[in-house]
């Protein structure tokens, strides 16, 4: 009876949507990407060129090339169809060499964790003969396997790259001769020029390889993980795609993962000369357990800049290196009472000067230094933060960033000239981004609001729009066509003071008189934002037009609002954003038109351990939640991240146990669903059925859903469809 009168009600609604002329949204509308909003990806501006910019065509047959100013096709660079001896017809990627004489084309990529793959890459050459012509040739790389990670010297006349996590340097001059620059890398055991999985999922970088300015040099970081523990992740059958050899027995992916407190890669930097072979290790100095999670090699060819932090990663040293003597000075050091964040690892070089990022004053800024490491000056100032250092302009001294100056809902692009004179570039109220032309007299900007899907323009560097590139009109039109919630923000305060920022989606029939079930998203992390002025079309708009008040509060920790409101929960992860989302839901349950009995939480990777935090902080608000891919104990997860904010476990083992969902499980209240792919490599299968069976012990109810295969994403055929099938079904089921 109970499903009839259900069924009956959403058929009445659906009647009554269809009258107003509406459409209903469905969950394959949002799942399959009906409403994906227009963009343009893979744009690279062209080196030493700051008039055009270049992008792939969709059928990724073409490279094309677009003026800054007009946005029209001038040319194209290079088509697969019409090339001589290309034997492939599409493309994944490419490069330019820094002098922009040379393509570097990516084919078969295949990925191997978030950043690394690899392809077989190509060289076309865009120089032109004396009628003006290009020979339209393209050429293999390398004949010897696929490539990770490869870079032409500046002079364009090399390319460096690794294969099994060995170094090799093809020369262009010399016939394209290949030879071979390292010689001890293997899996598992050491690799030169490319970072090991925690250095490239925790520092965000793929390459740890670099030419010299004079292109006589190559330097890296070489990374020994024999002595770091491995992970073993049991491999299926399945489906989509289908693994025949492991029909009857399940195979093994085994790699090596550092989990907190335990041995991380023995890391060292070497330079090798190309033209006499000699390679050297420089003597940078390090802690036995530091990290080196940047080099850069400076306009300078005798300045190799070598960034390390201390496990604590609350101080970070940066050092140029001789490449020949191996000595290292110190140019920078940055401490923190608690820790230095990623951001500050992106330093930019100049001739004469580098621009860093830093939160020394509480919030993050932009500081200008010389190459003697002396402080020139503070670029900017206040309680805000620059999100993004963009890019310096020589020509008249003028700094371009991105900050939230005007909120920390929004980000807008700033320019700063040499008197000091801040301009705002950026028009329209939201979330703005900006890409430069090589020369910063142009850029594309990227804006996009709550309502509003992403708007692309061309601007001149004094904030003047050009043309618009992409508008999403279509996208508007097709939208207006169907019933869709809207966001609103709000803002409430904590029993502790503390004012926290949301969003909120109501239902398109909302009746201030009825109540609702309330669906609370959110991720949390450390200086993660969710709460911004930007469109989405998401899962959570379509649970908010089938009934649900859906809504997004961003709590202690996250980002946007200073060092102190993001790094309060240092050591104790977990604890207050736990509070905050309790706060949010108990102050949700205040108002008229919500139904405090029908609350429920849900989120993915921290937000999923943020789910099982806030369903066992000991106040009884939720009626159920879902937990994706959740990290369950901070001793199952990897030592930069984990260590970043809660130190080792023998350091802070108290700490450790009060950010522990296993430590509160006893509290825990609501319907449970716990979902996790048995093949993720970031937050390993063991969260789930390790806390799955501690529940079992202790007598705690709850649902799980195992996908097999399927990494942190949980993607792949018919995956999300099934995924958001089940959240749908599963809060349905509980909130209704």
């Amino acid at each position: 009876m109970k499903h009839f009168t259900i069924t009956y009600l959403f058929c009445l609604c659906s009647l009554l949507t269809f009258a107003q002329g509406k459409q209903p949204l469905t969950l394959n509308d949002v799942v399959a990407g009906t409403f994906r909003a227009d963009n343009i990806y893979g744009v690279i501006p062209i080196p030493g060129d700051g008039e055009h910019y270049s992008q792939m065509n969709r059928e990724r047959t073409k490279i094309i090339k677009y003026s800054f100013t007009t946005g029209k096709e001038v040319e194209v660079l290079f088509d697969a169809a019409t090339a001589r001896e290309c034997p492939f017809k599409r493309f994944d990627s490419y490069s330019f060499a820094p002098d922009g004489t040379k393509l570097l084309i990516a084919t078969e990529t295949k990925s191997i964790y978030r950043r690394s793959y690899t392809a077989v890459h190509y060289i076309y050459s865009l120089k032109r003969n004396l009628e003006g012509k290009i020979n339209n040739v393209v050429e293999k790389l390398s004949d010897g396997g696929a490539q990770q990670v490869p870079v032409f010297s500046p002079d364009g006349n090399m390319v460096a790259f690794v294969r099994d996590n060995n170094i090799y340097l093809v020369k262009f001059l010399y016939g394209n001769s290949e030879s071979q620059v390292t010689e001890d890398g293997k899996f598992n055991q050491v690799l030169n020029g490319i970072p090991d999985w925690v250095y490239e999922e925790e520092f965000s970088f793929n390459s740890a390889l670099e030419f010299s300015a004079d292109s006589k040099m190559l330097a890296y970081i070489r990374f020994d993980e024999s002595e770091v523990p491995s992970y073993n992740i049991q491999l299926f059958a399945g489906s989509a795609p289908h693994y025949t050899a492991y029909e009857k027995y399940p195979g093994a992916y085994i790699y090596k993962y550092p989990k907190t407190g335990e041995v991380n890669s023995k890391v060292s930097v070497h330079s090798f000369d190309i033209q006499s072979r000699v390679t050297r290790k420089m003597q940078v100095p390090l802690d036995a357990d530091g990290y080196i999670p940047r080099i850069y090699f400076t306009k300078d060819p005798n300045k190799l800049a070598i960034l390390t932090l201390n496990r604590h990663q609350n101080r970070m040293d940066m050092y140029f290196a001789d490449p020949r003597s191996t000595l290292c000075k110190l140019a920078l050091r940055d401490e923190s009472d608690t820790y230095i964040k990623e951001s500050a690892l992106d330093v930019r070089f100049y001739d004469n000067n580098f621009g860093y990022l830093s939160e020394k004053s509480g919030f993050q800024h932009l500081y200008w230094y010389g190459m003697n490491g002396n402080l020139v000056k503070q670029v900017t100032a206040g309680n805000y933060e620059v999100t993004e250092f963009l890019g310096w302009s020589a020509t008249d001294n003028t700094f371009y960033y991105i900050s939230n100056e005007e909120s920390p809902l929004r980000q807008a692009v700033y320019k700063t000239d040499r008197k000091g004179k801040k301009t705002k570039l950026s028009e329209q109220t939201g979330i703005n981004s900006a890409q430069f032309s090589t020369d910063m007299k142009y850029y594309m900007n990227r804006y996009t609001s709550l309502n509003t899907p992403v708007v692309i323009t061309l601007n001149d560097n004094n904030g003047k729009t050009l043309t618009t590139l992409v508008n999403n009109e279509k996208l508007n039109s097709l939208m207006s066509g169907y019933d869709i919630p809207q966001k609103e923000f709000f803002v409430f305060t904590t029993a502790d003071g503390v004012s926290l920022n949301g969003w909120m989606m109501k239902p398109t029939d909302f009746s201030p008189t009825k109540k609702y079930p309330v669906l609370m998203t959110q991720y949390s992390g450390p200086g993660s934002q969710r709460v911004l002025d930007q469109w989405s079309m998401a899962w959570e708009t379509y649970m908010a037009s089938h009934g649900f008040i859906v809504i997004c509060v961003d709590g202690r920790g996250t980002g946007g609002r200073g060092a102190a409101f993001e790094k309060c929960t240092y050591l104790n992860l977990g604890v207050k954003e736990a509070q905050d989302q309790v706060a949010a839901a108990t102050y949700m349950g205040t108002l008229p038109y919500v139904d405090k009995n029908r609350i429920g939480i849900w989120g993915w990777s921290y937000g999923g351990y943020m789910t099982l935090m806030s369903m066992s902080e000991g106040t009884p608000v939720f009626r159920a939640g879902v937990a994706v891919a959740a990290v369950t104990d901070w001793n199952y997860y990897d030592t930069i991240y984990g260590e970043r904010f809660m130190r080792t476990p023998a350091e802070n083992a108290e700490g450790y146990k009060a950010s522990s969902p296993f430590a509160r499980a006893e509290k825990l209240h609501g319907n449970l669903l716990l979902v996790h792919g048995t093949a993720d490599d970031n937050v390993h299968y063991q969260n789930c059925v390790e806390y799955a069976e501690h529940l079992v012990q202790i007598g705690k109810p709850f649902d799980m859903q195992i996908y097999t295969n399927r990494d942190h994403s949980i993607y792949g055929g018919n995956t999300r469809m099934h995924l958001y099938t089940k959240l749908t079904t599963f809060f349905e089921t509980n909130l209704k």
